[in-house]
């Protein structure tokens, strides 16, 4: 079958002619008819077999066939998770509706609003956009729904999983209830199934390929190494094979940047992307490994969502991903449009789990490969299993407190899923306490006003007023009554500072330090110095 034969007008005819496209994919010949009958669609297909097209080119006719849009209104809605996805979507709506007269636009997070709000003012047919900066635009009242009569939602799978239910269902409470609905997406889960029939009319279901799974394109192939040996390895495939062009997958933003510095110590020209880099960064990146200035790619798999090159020859899983679906959508960024891919996985010992469940989704095992000098020294199949992402944890895919599913970052979830989070060591969110720091918070002795560290027993004399331990209390010593610190004398030893022991005679020397403590380990015993008793009255 020949694009002829699907009932597109001669002026989508001749822009797909000229990207050279002769046959449909069966993805597009399967929707492409039913999309401009007006039937509502659930569409799954591989990724890289010409979803985009198929939705963009029965969207582009319908469009043209109707009235433009007014001021600050759009008849068709195009929803993407990332600002990647967007602006790649946003190219094949320009590239296909060249010839037609119709406007159209991109709207994403992570740059400035007002631009946006400008090409707006005058309406446009087509809308192409991300929830949250979407959601902005419609409280300034700079975008309104009223005329929309066309939803889709790319990868759609992403959209509901990853955290976007809140916001897609703000949009679709602010929608006409009349309209077509289009979900296209690489992946679908059961749970993700049964939420889209409740968003879609009457869904017409179409599938060309079973449920994730990868192309038959991609050549599949893994090297079991050992953890700290993976960028050694990924150097050497990279030099031995001549490799000119490659995205590697990292699992965390901070091991891309760490990646990245490697490989360039190394004299590998890379760069890396992610929820952390700038907008502008990202798209300088994505154009210059586009356009082959570019050798490797260090990508998360959000920032990675959107990349779409027709003869990429190399995909690398660095690290594996948490979610099995994600693998699929990896390796599915080579072996497009009809070209033989290439995928590889650098896989050690703790990540044995994560590769059985990725071959249980692809009902086969993945193809070993042993390097000589690379060959792994644990024993893999008894190996301790990464853990698990928890909430808070320290990857990816950790889900948000707000609604228990992946949260994308910064720009309100718009492809800056939280791909790091606080690990052990970092600052914890509990608030601190408010008591003075005693010897067992601080693990050293007060500092004299000379700026030496004492020694309980010091012959040398230290001035109250300077010493840290003695907050709450005057120049002599005594508990000062105004002092807003309930406990003036910390946490030290015996010191009466606790409720237990409020009440008690607690013997102080005049210089504040608690009288009787033996010195440190090693030093001669001095005699203590002259001591007064202060009595506290029980509360």
């Amino acid at each position: 079958m020949s694009f002829e034969n699907l009932g597109l007008c001669p002026a989508l005819l001749k822009a797909v002619l000229e990207q050279e496209y002769t046959e449909p994919t069966p993805i597009q010949e399967q929707a492409i008819p039913l999309i401009l009958k007006g039937h509502d669609i659930m569409a799954s297909a591989q990724t890289g077999t010409g979803k985009t097209a198929g939705f963009t080119l029965p969207l582009l006719q319908r469009l043209s066939e109707g009235p433009r849009a007014g001021a600050n209104q759009t008849r068709a809605l195009v929803l993407t998770p990332t600002r990647e996805l967007a602006a790649q979507v946003h190219d094949s709506i320009e590239t296909y509706g060249k010839y037609l007269n119709l406007r159209s636009t991109v709207v994403f997070g992570g740059v400035k609003i007002n631009p946006q709000m400008l090409k707006l003012r005058a309406g446009v047919e087509i809308l192409v956009a991300t929830p949250g900066r979407l959601l902005d635009l419609f409280q300034q009242n700079a975008i309104k729904f009223d005329q929309i009569n066309t939803l889709i939602l790319d990868e759609a799978d992403r959209m509901l999983d990853m955290g976007f239910i809140n916001d897609i269902k703000k949009i679709l409470n602010k929608l006409p209830k009349q309209r077509q609905n289009l979900m296209f997406s690489a992946t679908f889960s059961p749970e993700i199934q049964g939420l889209a029939r409740g968003l879609l009319n009457d869904p017409v279901q179409i599938s060309v390929a079973p449920m994730n799974t990868a192309t038959e394109l991609v050549e599949q192939n893994l090297y079991i190494v050992d953890k700290g040996r993976k960028t050694e390895l990924l150097k050497h495939l990279i030099k031995s094979q001549d490799w000119y062009q490659a995205l590697v997958f990292s699992r965390t933003k901070h091991g891309a940047n760490k990646l990245v510095k490697q490989l360039e110590d190394d004299g590998i020209h890379a760069a890396a992307i992610h929820g952390n880099k700038s907008q502008a960064h990202r798209t300088k990146v994505l154009e210059r490994f586009k356009e082959g200035k570019l050798q490797i790619l260090v990508a998360t798999d959000i920032a990675a969502r959107g990349i779409d090159i027709d003869q990429l020859p190399q995909v690398v899983n660095y690290d594996l991903p948490n979610v099995p679906e994600d693998y699929v959508h990896r390796i599915g960024r080579t072996g497009r449009a009809g070209v033989n891919g290439h995928a590889i996985s650098l896989v050690c010992g703790e990540e044995n789990k994560m590769l059985k469940d990725i071959e249980r989704l692809l009902k086969r095992p993945i193809e070993r490969i042993e390097l000589e000098g690379f060959k792994s020294t644990e024993n893999f199949a008894t190996a301790k299993p990464m853990t698990s992402p928890s909430r808070g944890g320290g990857n990816a895919q950790n889900r948000s407190p707000r609604n228990g599913a992946p949260r994308n970052g910064s720009q309100r979830g718009e492809g800056h899923r939280s791909e790091g989070h606080r690990s052990e060591g970092q600052r914890s969110d509990s608030p601190r306490s408010s008591a003075p720091r005693g010897d067992s918070q601080r693990n050293e002795a007060p500092r004299s006003s000379s700026g030496n560290r004492g020694t309980y027993g010091e012959i040398t004399p230290v001035r109250t007023s300077d010493n840290r331990g003695s907050q709450g209390r005057g120049a002599d010593g005594r508990s000062n009554p105004r002092s807003a610190n309930p406990r003036p004398y910390g946490d030290r030893g015996n010191a009466g500072g606790g409720t237990e022991n409020r009440g008690r005679a607690t013997s102080y020397s005049t210089d504040g330090r608690s009288a009787g403590r033996p010195a440190a380990s090693g030093q001669p015993q001095r005699k203590p110095a002259p001591t007064t008793t202060i009595l506290y009255r029980s509360s």
